[in-house]
């Protein structure tokens, strides 16, 4: 099949997918590039649809992935399609239309020995991003995200993820009736303070065990804040005031999986 014309009506609600509102209704997203395409058929994603430049070809990189033909459609479309439904300047020569699916935060909650990442009004994409591929990244549980987040299908969020938000579950939820649950089933609520009495590096991130990254600007809501059962801080002897959401996250994330699995009771040593 081949699209041409960018007023084409199918066009006009792949384009209007570059929209939060747009993605909720339709329960759809836009994936731009080859490897976020070839990642989201590899993992078994929803996949509608792979459109692709005619004038290029399908990208040899995503011909051959095993199961993925089944049930997904190849569109040929000019350059112009491409341009209208891009968010970048300069596009990618191929992009997937991709069905939202609904996560189950109660199963993460069930998930024993599970380290999971917890996001309070993190707002910038490229941070949320870079969260969720740092978690994929250490084998942590999941991602949560908390109202007040950037939309993680927002299309900054999902280059930033580097296709990892195809491995591993990124829910969204209420976190005032998430955490509670998660604490009842044995989940360790932890966050950091620039007065937290612990370092990171003190702290046992053994067990089920659920990080809480606030806001850039504010950090945790008093509301998240008062459910939090531990406060820690990342020692900073230099001179900086703070380290970014991502940066912070990434330091606790990396700790908790040392901790794991490289302490000298994992290694023997």
């Amino acid at each position: 099949m081949e699209i041409l014309s960018p007023q084409n009506a199918r066009v006009k609600s792949w384009a209007q997918l570059q929209e939060k509102k747009h993605r909720d209704k339709q329960s759809k997203y836009v994936v731009e590039g080859i490897h976020l395409v070839q990642e989201a058929l590899s993992s078994g994603a929803d996949v509608e649809c792979v459109a692709f430049d005619i004038e290029r070809g399908i990208p040899r990189e995503l011909t051959g992935i095993p199961d993925t033909e089944q049930g997904v459609e190849w569109i040929g479309v000019s350059h112009a399609v491409i341009a209208k439904v891009s968010d970048t300047p300069s596009p990618q020569p191929v992009f997937a239309v991709v069905r939202k699916e609904a996560g189950q935060w109660q199963d993460l909650i069930m998930r024993e020995g599970g380290l999971v990442m917890v996001l309070d009004g993190l707002q910038d994409p490229g941070n949320v991003g870079t969260i969720i591929r740092t978690a994929d990244a250490v084998g942590a549980a999941g991602v949560v995200l908390g109202r007040g987040c950037a939309d993680v299908y927002n299309p900054k969020t999902l280059r930033s993820t580097m296709g990892s938000l195809f491995h591993l579950p990124v829910l969204e939820g209420d976190l005032l009736e998430i955490l509670p649950e998660a604490r009842a089933k044995g989940a360790r609520l932890v966050t950091t303070l620039l007065e937290g009495k612990r370092s990171c590096f003190e702290y046992d991130f053994q067990g089920t065990c659920w990080i809480v990254i606030g806001s850039e600007g504010s950090g945790v809501s008093p509301e998240v804040a008062a459910l939090v059962d531990d406060a820690i801080r990342i020692p900073m002897p230099g001179q900086a005031e703070s380290l970014n959401a991502a940066m912070a996250a990434s330091v606790l994330m990396y700790e908790a999986l040392r901790q794991r699995e490289y302490s000298d009771s994992k290694t023997g040593h």
